[in-house]
């Protein structure tokens, strides 16, 4: 509705049923009214009890109870939606008149399907396990009921972002299913907004064709007026076209419409990282915490910003107590780098080797990946002949997926440290040199400069100084994403700490980058 402000759902949805403090919510969610509702279930009939409340008098405006058979469940949102913008005085287009009217789906399993997909696609991060979840749902969804246009919108805007952040493996077929995915919403509802996003995303996050992108972006503002999503969109294409304050500004915009979406939070706290901010990126980190409190992802997240800026007693506090699942990749590289800064990679080598005894087959190369750390933590705990011997299965495994993947940066990128850790001086450089061109820094801002940072990693190691250091001199003045895990972008505390520089501590080059102070003084 153009005529309210509506918060989605994602912001509410994090407060308990029954909030003591209603002005108090209003205030954190920026709002005058606040809707309260029930919905009791009995056999095939349910009753939706609801009520407008005026939140700074906490007085009632509007409250009515229905009663209806489970089908109709979506004929008492329309309902509901028509008497609220009754009481607000809010005029309603025939256009959003035919939407509140439309039932998405006639089909309450494929619904139920949906909504289970939705919930994992808005956690905190992007992980393997909730991309594989909500991936598994959506297309449960669609098969339920072929024509669910916001079930198919919404499976190809999950598998567009696990495309792009490799929490899915970045296949030709994935890419296609995305593809697929967007274009059937459309065919059933061209004007749905959900279905043009999804179009525009997938121009964004699979083919990088950011102007197209926008389009769909700006075509679909009109047909979503309450949306986050069409602002934080923005935000992530402005962040890869290198426009970091207007990617700001758009992230203010999506959080005004959804404070407290932990998604978008997550995000606009991985920019602040990007950009070395790290003040603002633990701010908001604990906001998020505030609202999902010991959420492990967040947990994680804030122990690379203390190994960023050199704090690995705060680091080691808070991911010592972290149960973390072989599926969550990026967590358990978080604490395997943990344990190689420190010196002490000892005691995670049994761990990697009991993961890797039994490897995942959905996680695809990241087990590769998992293979290269181990190797990297036994070759710093001294035991270098299990080092190479992982090196070498790790370079198999990870050879193994590159018919499929020969552009994808983040595996040619590890298949370049391992080639380094092997001495493989060729191999090592040919494969930095193509993820730098396969990632270039003119397409792609946050993630270009990371096949940068592997390059300097191989040069450090196969005693190419020159080129290791005007690498990371590069590196020290832009944003971006950092090449390992979740990581920060290197700063002087990490150049300090990373034993992968250790051949480069004399050269007065290198004592010049650490010799500036960490931003929390250190």
């Amino acid at each position: 509705m153009r005529d309210l402000k509506v918060i989605s759902r994602t912001s509410t949805a994090k407060y308990k049923s029954k909030p003591d403090n209603l002005k108090k919510v209003a205030q954190e969610l920026g709002v005058s009214t606040i809707l309260e509702g029930s919905v009791q279930k009995a056999g095939d009939k349910v009753r939706v009890n609801v009520q407008l409340i005026k939140a700074v008098s906490d007085s009632h405006l509007w409250a009515e109870t229905f009663d209806r058979k489970l089908t109709d469940i979506f004929s008492v949102e329309s309902e509901v939606a028509k008497a609220i913008a009754d009481r607000l005085q809010a005029k309603l287009t025939g256009a959003e008149e035919q939407v509140i009217a439309a039932k998405p789906t006639d089909n309450t399993e494929a619904y139920d399907a949906y909504l289970r997909g939705l919930a994992y696609s808005l956690k905190t991060a992007n992980t393997t396990a909730n991309a594989l979840s909500a991936q598994k749902y959506l297309r449960e969804a669609v098969r339920l009921d072929p024509k669910f246009a916001l079930a198919w919108a919404l499976l190809s805007y999950v598998e567009a972002r696990a495309y792009r952040t490799e929490f899915l493996q970045p296949t030709a077929a994935l890419r296609e299913e995305a593809r697929q995915a967007s274009e059937t919403a459309l065919a059933l509802q061209p004007n749905l907004g959900e279905a043009v996003l999804a179009k525009g995303f997938y121009h964004y996050a699979c083919l990088r064709d950011y102007d197209t992108a926008v389009r769909y972006f700006e075509q679909a503002r009109p047909l979503l007026p309450n949306s986050s999503r069409i602002p934080e969109s923005l935000a992530y294409v402005t962040r890869k076209q290198g426009q970091w304050d207007r990617s700001e500004s758009y992230f203010n915009e999506a959080e005004r419409l959804d404070p407290r979406n932990v998604s978008l939070l997550t995000q606009h706290a991985l920019s602040y990282k990007d950009r070395r901010l790290f003040p603002e990126a633990s701010q908001k980190l604990e906001q998020i915490l505030n609202i999902t409190p010991d959420d492990v992802d967040t947990i994680v997240e804030k122990a690379v910003i203390a190994q960023a800026e050199g704090d690995l007693p705060r680091a080691s506090a808070l991911l010592a107590p972290l149960h973390i699942e072989a599926n969550d990749s990026n967590a358990l590289e978080t604490q395997v780098y943990q344990a190689i800064l420190e010196r002490r990679p000892a005691p995670m080598i049994p761990r990697l080797v009991d993961i890797l005894a039994k490897p995942d087959p959905a996680l695809g190369y990241t087990n590769g990946e998992l293979r290269f750390w181990l190797g990297w933590a036994q070759e710093v705990s001294g035991d270098h002949t299990a080092a190479q011997e992982s090196w070498r299965k790790a370079r198999q495994e990870l050879e193994s997926f590159l018919k499929e993947h020969s552009e994808d940066h983040v595996l040619l990128g590890h298949l370049a440290l391992t080639n380094a850790g092997l001495g493989d001086k060729v191999a090592a450089f040919r494969l930095a040199e193509q993820a730098m061109a396969a990632v270039p820094i003119d397409k792609d801002a946050v993630s270009g400069p990371t096949s940068i940072e592997i390059l300097a990693r191989v040069a450090a190691q196969l005693g190419e100084p020159d080129r290791a250091i005007a690498a990371l001199q590069k590196l020290m003045t832009i944003p971006y994403s950092g090449a390992l895990g979740p990581g920060a972008p290197v700063t002087p505390a990490l150049l300090r700490l990373d034993p992968m520089f250790d051949r480069l501590r004399s050269d007065p080059r290198f004592e010049q980058l650490v010799a500036y102070p960490s931003p929390n003084g250190n």
